[in-house]
């Protein structure tokens, strides 16, 4: 009887060993700056690899707040657009633009409660695409959530124009709040 049970003993402990060993090689879940997100990464995920967006975020808990497409005109401007806001606002200056949409996100933002950190994801609608405008505009969003060391996940697409012919980008965001 006594052979029975420090065999079963030693079969528990060597199980408990594989469990601790396994539960700490596993990833653990990245963090984020905000407590309702979790960030997501595949097993293989190359650090040294510089990438300005999250594949995914996982959300916890809290609220969604929808922000409306934001442009270069100043959140509360007149509809229909009248042309000489048009031409104060929108420069043919795509960084200007990108620059001025993100300061009224910001006011968005602030207004809510929120901060860049709480974004989860934002959509990028760039119209008149040249070449190297993906990397201009982004460099400009990506310096307001560089304070934060937040990633959020995005889309980024090249239309045909917006709805103004000035218009160089729109930029619509979603963040999670309490």
């Amino acid at each position: 009887m006594m052979i029975g049970t420090t065999s079963s003993l030693r079969i528990t402990f060597r199980l408990a060993v594989l469990a601790i060993a396994t539960a700490a090689l596993a990833p653990a879940p990245a963090k984020a700056q905000n407590q309702h997100m979790e960030v997501i990464h595949h097993p293989n995920y190359d650090r040294t690899v510089f990438m300005p967006f999250a594949p995914a975020i996982k959300i916890k808990s809290g609220k969604i707040l929808w922000l409306a497409g934001t442009t270069a005109l100043p959140v509360y401007h007149d509809h229909p657009h009248k042309r000489e806001q048009i031409l104060q606002y929108m420069p043919n200056d795509l960084e200007a633009q990108t620059r001025a949409t993100m300061e009224g996100i910001k006011k968005t933002l602030e207004a809510s409660g929120a901060s860049f950190k709480d974004v989860v994801h934002f959509f990028v609608f760039r119209a008149r695409p040249r070449m190297g405008d993906i990397g201009r505009a982004s460099a400009v969003i990506n310096s307001y959530f560089a304070p934060f060391n937040h990633k959020p996940t995005s889309t980024n697409v090249a239309v045909l124009e917006l709805g103004e012919p000035e218009q160089l980008i729109e930029i619509q965001m979603v963040a999670v709040v309490d």
